[in-house]
């Protein structure tokens, strides 16, 4: 019973914590300095293992090692 507590209390906090900062370079052809940029998670982890991360067509979504990307991007 503990070790499932922990683990939902441990994928909470990866879930409200997740996230990833970009510095943009360019902006509208122009070159600006680089400023961090946070892109939050629009929904919770599907579970245990995935990382938010950017997939270069679809943009910011879940990515598993072994699963590819949650909701079918390949």
């Amino acid at each position: 019973m503990k070790n499932i507590l922990t683990l939902i209390l441990g994928s909470a906090v990866l879930a409200a914590t997740s996230g990833c900062i970009v510095a943009p370079t360019r902006h509208g052809g122009a070159v600006v300095e680089p400023v961090g940029v946070y892109v939050a998670p629009t929904y919770a982890s599907p579970g245990v293992g995935w990382a938010w991360a950017y997939h270069p067509q679809y943009g910011w979504g879940w990515r598993h090692p072994e699963q590819g990307w949650h909701r079918g991007w390949r």
